[in-house]
């Protein structure tokens, strides 16, 4: 079984490497890929595993070949804080604002080297640091925010005092206008979150309407939104709960009634087309939580889709899919639909 579940792991590799050549070379950016394996966010330690898991398929060795004009970064190193006691709810407070600290450098040195930057997680929490960081190269830009959860707690609210759950209460003043963020797959939130986003007037489309409207739609509606004013440079922050856990179970808070792959699809294809994404982050990849090897064979049959040749959504859709190859088993940790 587990000779099985490695073979399929190594063709998923295959597929992950094309598939970011694929893009590459037809959307010819600068590229930059940092390596974020932050984990003290939430208490799945198997998250930091995300990057290396990435870097293991041999992204930038595949890249290279190409002649593309891809540099990495490398993983940044975390430690973690001594004496790194709870404030009020928040869980490793210290630990991960060193971590974002340094993620942020790592983030704005990225943008000067006029290059896409493309963080790899790691938990959400990590999003604190790769937005600031954009922020300081790129002061006005806006965020579209793909995720199962809102994922604005503050210490004041968490039930759970995890940090993945808080980072865009942290990074409300990084933006210069609320009207810069959009939500899209909502469908787990907190009763203090929904207050928080109906407080500050933030814009989002939950799973409820991605089905009712249709996801072109919703981009459709996104687009306009952002851009009535003025364009302004995309920080696209992609979490892989936002998936129905049937497609992409490796992730610690999964949440059923989530995108399927042609919604997903139609989410890379609409932000590539802007021509103004510049700065991504992929999280809560944990190669850890593979659970069957009927589930690993699922996705690996899946992600075997040679329709799909569109630059910018190879490297969104092999980056998103890759680490759901795991071959250890977990327990089931689905969480009930909220139609929020």
């Amino acid at each position: 079984k587990t000779v099985r579940a490695r073979m399929l792991c190594r063709r998923s590799m295959v597929v992950f490497r094309e598939g970011v050549s694929t893009i590459c070379k037809r959307f010819n950016h600068k590229i930059g890929i940092v390596g974020a394996p932050l984990s003290k966010g939430q208490k799945k330690e198997g998250v930091r595993k995300g990057p290396d898991a990435i870097r293991n398929a041999k992204l930038l060795e595949k890249l290279q070949v190409g002649g593309l004009n891809v540099e990495d970064y490398s993983n940044l190193k975390f430690v973690e804080v001594l004496g790194d006691e709870p404030f009020k709810s928040a869980r490793w407070p210290r630990t991960v604002g060193a971590a974002n600290q340094k993620l942020s450098q790592a983030v704005a040195r990225v943008k000067r080297d006029d290059r896409l930057c493309v963080t790899l997680g790691g938990d959400h929490s990590l999003a604190i640091g790769s937005i600031s960081g954009h922020a300081m190269f790129h002061s006005d830009l806006c965020v579209v925010w793909v995720d199962a959860h809102a994922d604005i707690n503050t210490p004041d609210t968490s039930t759970t005092g995890n940090m993945h759950g808080q980072p865009l209460s942290f990074l409300i003043n990084e933006l210069r206008d609320k009207k810069d963020i959009v939500y899209i797959g909502l469908r787990d939130v907190d009763p203090e979150e929904k207050k928080i986003i109906k407080k500050l007037g933030i814009k989002f489309f939950s799973m409820t309407e991605v089905k009712q409207l249709g996801i072109q739609k919703v981009m459709e509606m996104t687009s306009d939104y952002l851009f009535s004013r003025i364009q302004k440079p995309i920080h696209l922050s992609f979490d892989i709960d936002a998936f129905d856990p049937s497609l992409a179970p490796a992730t610690g808070t999964p949440v059923e009634g989530g995108l399927t792959y042609e919604e997903g699809i139609c989410i890379a294809c609409e932000i590539h087309k802007t021509g103004l994404l510049s700065a991504m982050d992929i999280v809560e990849l944990n190669p850890e939580l593979g659970k069957t090897e009927e589930e690993v064979t699922l996705t690996v049959n899946t992600a075997v889709d040679e329709k799909n040749n569109s630059d910018f959504l190879s490297l969104f859709w092999s980056v998103t899919r890759f680490p759901f190859y795991a071959i250890s088993d977990a327990n089931k940790n689905t969480l009930k639909y909220d139609s929020f």
